[in-house]
């Protein structure tokens, strides 16, 4: 079966194991089905997300120019601290600001590699776990803003890590850590206006991913240096793909590149 299309990262439900879509304009795909079977992708051109036009991918699926135009890439989508929204102050889109920073957020620790620190809106929970590959998390607080969430991810990173290591993710180097006991001992730490947000007795999500083999060097495929690839798939973890030969795909990675996809 052939499909052509631009990627964007792999829509996920939860389950045993979680379930990965990949969606294109009139397809998607079961990815877990695809497991055991031999991927062929091949590079054809960019559409930047924003625009449409076929022009280099800058970040986040964006070209160059859209990604300082849109408000989609404010400086607060990787700070969250410096949201200003719930101050009436605009960053370049003032009404796209309040309808993304003035809803509830999440403070929550996530083990992919490592216990981290991170911030995700309530309503991309437990999505934004998945595509950090994290095989457990836990909620902090639960705060009514992105403001008071970075805050409080920038007091607890000082304590803990806020950084996955993304290639101890992908070859499952897990360390074992008990998420509900640094939640109790980062409690103290978290700022004195978040303090009431606290989440009492919450307790631990898990995860489980559609890997048959995880590898064991990790070999990134980048679509610009080699756009042609094939590989037998072995699983699915965060928003890799992972083939047999130690190969990864990082999907998210290269959103906006228009690629053709053949499944044998």
């Amino acid at each position: 079966m052939l499909f052509e299309g631009v990627l964007r990262k792999m829509r996920t439900e939860l389950g045993s194991p979680i379930q990965y879509f990949l969606v294109f304009e009139n397809d998607f795909i079961n990815m877990n089905q695809a497991l055991n079977r031999k991927l062929e992708i091949e590079f054809i051109k960019y559409q930047c997300l924003g625009t449409g036009k076929n022009e280099p991918i800058y970040r986040q699926g964006f070209c160059k120019s859209y990604f300082f135009e849109t408000a989609a890439a404010g400086d607060w989508i990787m700070k969250p601290e410096l949201s200003k929204a719930h101050l009436n102050i605009e960053d370049r889109d003032l009404d796209y600001e309040k309808r993304v920073q003035l809803q509830p957020h999440i403070v929550y620790l996530a083990n992919s590699s490592n216990v981290k620190v991170g911030v995700t809106r309530k309503s991309q929970v437990p999505t934004r776990w998945i595509d950090q590959g994290a095989h457990e998390a836990i909620e902090i607080v639960e705060v009514p803003n992105r403001y008071l969430a970075g805050i409080t991810e920038v007091a607890l990173k000082a304590h803990v890590s806020d950084k996955t290591s993304w290639q101890k993710m992908l070859k499952n180097e897990i360390e074992d850590i008990d998420l509900p006991e640094w939640r109790q001992k980062l409690k103290s730490y978290i700022p004195n206006e978040v303090s009431d947000y606290f989440i009492e007795n919450k307790i631990e999500t898990q995860l489980e991913f559609p890997v048959l083999r995880y590898p064991e060097k990790v070999k990134s495929l980048n679509l610009e240096k080699n756009p042609s690839f094939s590989g037998i798939l072995k699983g699915i973890k965060g928003q890799y793909l992972i083939f047999e030969n130690d190969t990864v795909f990082n999907v998210r990675g290269h959103e906006g590149y228009y690629v053709g996809l053949n499944i044998n």
